[in-house]
């Protein structure tokens, strides 16, 4: 296996991009590879691995310090800029922009002209089109989500999109289009797609397919598709492109051979036109990243069939390995990437010097073989980029490959070919409309018989490891069949008794989940599992609830500190999406679901885990909302944890008298609010580690900065989700040491200073 060139400066790239981001540490295992395979090479493949390494480096910096300066953070900012990518829900249009003018609108602030690309969204928008020019005024703040450690993260998607600022359309009657987009064939084809009597699932579905529009795609579609483990049947990819560029190749082949007989397998032209066809339908799509990583492969693979001074397999591997990093180094970080490459890699390792199939049976075993390998690798690698798994996919992929690849992407391809005529064009798209209901029908029937599995977090791994050693062992040639199946069933077996490490009696694992400006507190010991409060729920009806567990988890107990949409918006979600027990809420106030009363002086004992209820106290329906909140106290092994939910200065007064000091965890009230948090009940309690449950840079000024210095002048630790992130600890241990998602400095458990909202 000669690999020459490609594989140092593909580890080259691979490093620069990640020293563009991690420095100098974080890539130095790849450049020890990319050093170790350069070691007796001339001078010349050393500058080539230094020049694409810095090239690669340079973007991803460039990418990293363009974002949107904190000084710009919701201020009013002019900005124009080309629209390339835009989708519409219910009123609300989102776009992404490429930025040619940004300025802010008053004078001493931060100059925001290094930014090229944005994402906005307008609230009754005019109709907007890829390519148009627009001049907005937003408002913008530099990109950032939630972080938990687990589940979606909105931050890294935003890094890996190439995203360095979101914000919204702030006037309307300020903006002006500068120029209409020109006219484009894709355009032009998803208008005649909309009027030809299509139902609306075969619109989408052969927007998607022939036209690269997976915006069309709804998010019952995605639902649907990632939990049967078929998403890239829907998006143009290897499949798609693969399959053009091979029907392609054997149609103008069987032309050659037609037109010259004598000398038909000496002609070049059939190549290089499949390389046409491939580069026209991968631009459909806009060459978006799968598309362009299918493309780049096609085009190795039909140089690599041709044999024309042709690469080995694996050194087109690396060499495109090598030209998708170069033209976008950001795409290291997305995990189609490594899906993509990880999947060409297996067939490559499960069919070099084998001979190929002959004959239509030849080809369904060639297909269940490659399906069957490339199962466990990619449901290894899915569980480690999404973690979750799709128990059915395997077993619907080797039935959905070979119909919509082999079926529906032809017949709707040959729709496109009839075009010049409706009524032609309608012959192969009504049995594509056909099989499209079919396949809705037969993957929403496959995601209830196995729905999609998340499993814990301490589990993704080891399952992950395990599950590619089960593919390892059918991968690797020469086995012996009774090893194989001996090994299979010894690594099966493992995966079924993994357990999780349990929670000792006494102890219980509290965790402040960031969920932006809102609270939601998890609190798990040996038997009990309980959330206190749900989260917000945002204008756009997103719930930060919804991304945190799989559907299914049970909850014993869910109590919700009080009616405020900060706190409770997540109720509906919850309810929906798991099973709980028992649903705790204050006396006589309406939560969006039937409560029982959390009343001061009610609790219960678990696990040698004490919870108990210091207010509401029974019959005061008289305060404020905030003030009829939930107050729980939970004591383990001597040590307590107070959660106030957003009662203030008055409940607090009230508790002052039957509170022990000091505490070792306060979930101070209201988000750090003036109205909370008194000089004498920061005094009563002295309590060792504060959190505030609050959102980055929201209005409400959270935690005020009064607050921040009576917690700072009592000695107590201050953490904030805002920065910190989602925020662990366990009660009843000797010493409660905090973890946060964003560790400081990237060291968990030290004490800083928190940043007030003011």
């Amino acid at each position: 296996m000669n690999l020459g060139w490609a594989m140092p400066l593909a580890l080259a790239a691979l490093a620069g991009s990640v020293w563009g981001w991690w420095g100098l540490a974080g890539s130095v295992c790849v450049w020890g590879m990319a050093v170790l395979l350069a070691v007796g090479c001339g001078r010349w493949r050393w500058l080539a691995m230094l020049v694409v390494a810095g090239l690669c480096a340079w973007q991803v910096t460039e990418q990293r310090v363009g974002t949107l300066p904190e000084g710009l953070s919701r201020q009013d900012v002019t900005l124009a800029g080309k629209v390339t990518q835009v989708s519409e829900d219910q009123g609300l249009t989102r776009m992404r922009v490429a930025v040619t003018h940004c300025a802010p609108r008053e004078a001493g602030l931060p100059s925001c002209e290094a930014l090229s690309r944005v994402r906005l969204s307008w609230y009754d928008a005019p109709p907007l089109h890829v390519g148009d020019r627009w001049r907005w005024r937003v408002r913008m703040r530099p990109p950032q989500g939630v972080a938990n450690g687990y589940g979606f993260d909105y931050a890294a998607w935003l890094w890996r999109e190439g995203i360095q600022a979101t914000g919204y359309v702030r006037d309307s009657s300020v903006t002006q289009r500068l120029s209409a987009a020109s006219s484009n064939m894709r355009d032009a084809g998803l208008a005649f797609l909309d009027t030809q009597g299509l139902s609306e699932l075969a619109t989408r579905w052969l927007a998607a397919l022939t036209l690269g529009a997976s915006e069309r795609l709804t998010q019952d579609d995605w639902d649907l598709l990632n939990a049967t483990g078929t998403t890239h049947l829907m998006v143009i990819s290897g499949l798609h492109v693969g399959l053009v560029a091979s029907v392609t190749l054997v149609l103008l082949r069987l032309l050659a051979r037609g037109v010259t007989p004598g000398h038909w397998r000496l002609a070049t032209w059939p190549w290089w036109l499949a390389g046409v066809a491939t580069l026209a339908y991968a631009g459909m799509a806009g060459f978006e990243p799968p598309a362009l990583r299918a493309t780049v492969m096609a085009l190795l693979g039909l140089w690599v069939a041709s044999g024309r001074h042709a690469p080995g397999p694996w050194q087109a591997w690396w060499l495109a390995l090598l030209v998708i990093v170069v033209s976008d180094p950001l795409t290291v970080w997305r995990p189609g990437l490594w899906l993509s490459f990880l999947a060409v890699g297996v067939l490559i390792s499960a069919w070099q010097g084998r001979p190929a199939p002959r004959g239509v049976k030849g080809w369904l075993w060639a297909l269940g073989r490659s399906q069957c390998l490339l199962a466990p690798f990619m449901a290894a690698a899915v569980l480690i980029g999404f973690e979750r798994l799709a128990p059915v996919g395997p077993l619907v992929n080797l039935l959905a490959v070979p119909l919509v690849g082999s079926i529906m992407v032809p017949l709707g391809l040959l729709g496109w070919a009839l075009a010049w005529s409706p009524s032609l064009a309608m012959i192969p798209w009504s049995m594509f409309d056909g099989l499209a209901q079919g396949v809705w029908k037969g993957l929403t029937l496959a995601a209830a018989w196995l729905p999609v599995w998340s499993p814990p977090i301490w589990e993704t791994w080891p399952l992950a490891l395990i599950l590619a050693a089960l593919g390892m062992v059918w991968l690797i040639p020469g086995l012996v069949g009774y090893l194989r199946l001996w090994a299979s069933v010894s690594l099966l077996a493992l995966a079924v008794v993994l357990r999780p490490p349990g929670i000792a009696p006494g102890r219980v694992v509290v965790t402040v989940h960031d969920v932006g400006q809102g609270q939601l507190v998890e609190l798990r010991s040996a038997t009990q599992h309980l959330l206190f409060d749900t989260g917000p729920r945002y204008g756009s009806g997103f719930t930060p609830a919804e991304s945190l567990w799989p559907p299914g988890r049970h909850f014993d107990d869910v109590i919700v500190s009080h009616s405020d949409r900060d706190h409770a918006g997540g109720v509906a979600t919850i309810d929906e999406m798991h099973h709980v027990t028992r649903w705790w809420g204050p006396p006589e106030m309406p939560v969006g679901i039937a409560t029982r009363a959390c009343r001061r002086g009610v609790g219960w004992q678990r696990d040698g885990v004490d919870y108990r209820f210091l207010s509401p106290v029974a019959g005061d329906v008289t305060r404020s909302d905030n003030d009829r909140s939930c107050v729980l106290q939970v004591t383990a092994g001597g040590q307590r944890l107070l959660i106030m939910g957003d009662a203030g200065g008055f409940i607090e007064k009230r508790l002052l008298a039957g509170l022990e000091s000091p505490l070792a965890v306060l979930v101070a009230g209201h988000h750090g609010s003036r109205t909370s948090s008194s000089s004498a009940f920061v005094a009563r309690t002295r309590p060792e580690q504060v959190i505030f449950s609050a959102g980055r840079d929201n209005t409400h000024g959270h935690p005020h900065p009064e607050v921040v210095r009576r917690f700072r002048r009592a000695g107590s630790c201050l953490w904030n989700t805002a920065t910190d992130g989602a925020l662990r600890f366990t009660l009843g241990v000797p010493a409660v040491r905090m973890h946060p998602a964003r560790p400081p400095g990237g060291v968990e458990g030290a004490c800083i200073g928190v940043e007030s909202g003011g």
